[in-house]
C-alpha cells in the first residue's frame, strides 16, 4: 500500500493534515512577505539617503541653473527630494533668499506639475498636492486650492483651506472669505480661523467689507478673527462693531479694541461694561486690564460689583494688577458697599499674594482705622469660610 493510499485510509486525519500543510505555506509566505518588505524599505531608504547628499552637495548649482532640471526632474526618487528641500527652505527663507527658491520651483516645473495634480488627480494625491501647493508661498497656487474648496470630499476641503492659510497672502484669504459667506459651515471652524488669521495677518481690513455683508454664525467668525488681528488703523470702524445688535460681535469688538487700543478704546469700552449679555461685560473688562492708564479703574469698579460672578472675579483680578496704587483701590472698594465686590477684591489679593503688603501699608499712622479694620475683618471671615469649607468636604468624605 503506497503512501497516497495510506492517508485515503485515514479519513479525517487526512484533511487535518492538508490543513496542517497549508498553514506552514501560509506562515512561510508571510515571513517571506515580511522579510522582502524590511529588504526592500532598506534598500529604498540606502538609495534615498545617497541621493540626498548628493543632491544637497550640488544644491547651490541647482538653484543657480548650472544643473539642469532635466537632469533630475524626470526621476522620481530625485524629484521628491529636490521639492521636499525646495518646500522646506521656502517656509524657512528670509525675504531676501525667496526668489532664488521660487524661481526654481517655477524654472522646473515642479510648480505646474502640483497644479495639475490638484486638478485632475482625486483622493489622497489630490490632498497631498494640495498641501504641498499652500506650502509655495506662491499666487499662482491660489485658484487651485480655491476650485478645490467646492468639492464634494470633506478632506479635500479641509486640505484646501488649510493650502491656502499656509500661502499666507491677502489674496490667498478672499476665496475662503467667499466660501465663508455661503455659510455651509462644511469645514472645522477652528481650521477656517486658523487660515485666515495666516492671511489676514498682514491687512485685517480686508475682513471689515466681508464683515457687513454676512449674517448669522458667519459674521461672528469673521468678528473673532478681526478680535485677533485689530489694529489702530481700523479707526471707528470698531466703534460700529462695539454697538453691534450681536452680542458675539460686540464681544469680538471689545476683544479687538484691548489688543488694537485706539486712542478711544478707554471710553468705549467704558460703556461696555454695562452691557446687557454677561459675556460682552467679561470681555471689556479683560480688555479694560490690558490699557496701561488710571482712568480704566473707575469701569472695573463698577465691574466689581457686577451681577455675574465671572464678571466679577476678572475685575477683581484687573484691580490686583495695579500694584502701585492698592491702597486706594481697596478704599475705594470700601465705599461701593458691595458685600461681594469686597469679597471677590480681597480673595484676589490673597491669590495673588498682595495682602501682606497692603496690611503692612495699612499698619501706618495716617491710616484710617476703618479701612484697616474692614480689610482683617473680611480677611478672617474669608479664612474662616475656606476653613469650614475642608471641614465639610473632609466630614462628607469621612461618611462615605
Amino acid at each position: 500500500m503506497d503512501f497516497t493510499s495510506r492517508l485515503a485510509a485515514l479519513g479525517f486525519a487526512q484533511i487535518i493534515f492538508k490543513a496542517i500543510l497549508l498553514s506552514l505555506l501560509g506562515i512561510f509566505l508571510l515571513v517571506a512577505f515580511i522579510a522582502f518588505r524590511r529588504w526592500y524599505r532598506g534598500r529604498y531608504f540606502q538609495q534615498l539617503n545617497e541621493r540626498t547628499f548628493a543632491l544637497r552637495s550640488q544644491w547651490n548649482e541647482i538653484l543657480s541653473g548650472k544643473v539642469p532640471a532635466r537632469s533630475w526632474r524626470l526621476k522620481t526618487l530625485d524629484c521628491e527630494i529636490v521639492e521636499s528641500i525646495l518646500l522646506d527652505s521656502i517656509e524657512a527663507a528670509s525675504p531676501q533668499q525667496l526668489p532664488p527658491l521660487l524661481h526654481c520651483l517655477r524654472s522646473s516645473g515642479l510648480l505646474d506639475m502640483r497644479i495639475h495634480e490638484a486638478r485632475a488627480v482625486t483622493g489622497w494625491k489630490r490632498r497631498t498636492a494640495l498641501v504641498a501647493l499652500g506650502r509655495t508661498h506662491t499666487p499662482e497656487a491660489i485658484a487651485p486650492l480655491a476650485e478645490a474648496l467646492y468639492s464634494p470630499d470633506d478632506e479635500t476641503r479641509i486640505a484646501a483651506i488649510r493650502g491656502l492659510g499656509h500661502i499666507e497672502l491677502p489674496q490667498a484669504a478672499v476665496p475662503i472669505l467667499d466660501y465663508v459667506l455661503l455659510g455651509k459651515q462644511q469645514i472645522p471652524e477652528h481650521v477656517l480661523k486658523n487660515a485666515l488669521v495666516s492671511c489676514c495677518l498682514n491687512n485685517p481690513a480686508i475682513l471689515l467689507r466681508y464683515l457687513k455683508e454676512a449674517t448669522g454664525h458667519p459674521r461672528e467668525l469673521l468678528a473673532r478673527v478681526l478680535g485677533e488681528l485689530a489694529t489702530p488703523q481700523l479707526g471707528e470702524d470698531l466703534i460700529l462693531l462695539a454697538t453691534d445688535e450681536d452680542a458675539e460681535v460686540r464681544a469680538s469688538a471689545a476683544r479687538a479694541l484691548g489688543n488694537s487700543q485706539p486712542s478711544f478704546a478707554l471710553p468705549v469700552l467704558s460703556v461696555m461694561v454695562r452691557d446687557k449679555e454677561w459675556f460682552v461685560r467679561l470681555r471689556a473688562v479683560v480688555a479694560l486690564a490690558s490699557i496701561q492708564h488710571n482712568a480704566r479703574i473707575r469701569p472695573l469698579l463698577h465691574a466689581l460689583c457686577d451681577s455675574n460672578r465671572y464678571v466679577r472675579q476678572r475685575a477683581a483680578w484687573a484691580l490686583a494688577q495695579i500694584e502701585t496704587d492698592l491702597h486706594s483701590i481697596l478704599s475705594q472698594v470700601v465705599d461701593t458697599q458691595d458685600e461681594y465686590a469686597l469679597q471677590a477684591f480681597i480673595s484676589e489679593l490673597e491669590r495673588s499674594g498682595e495682602i501682606d503688603n497692603l496690611v503692612e501699608a495699612l499698619q501706618g499712622p495716617h491710616e484710617t482705622h476703618a479701612a484697616r479694620n474692614i480689610l482683617l475683618q473680611t480677611l478672617s471671615a474669608t479664612r474662616q469660610n475656606i476653613e469650614q469649607a475642608s471641614k465639610a468636604m473632609a466630614a462628607s468624605a469621612g461618611g462615605r
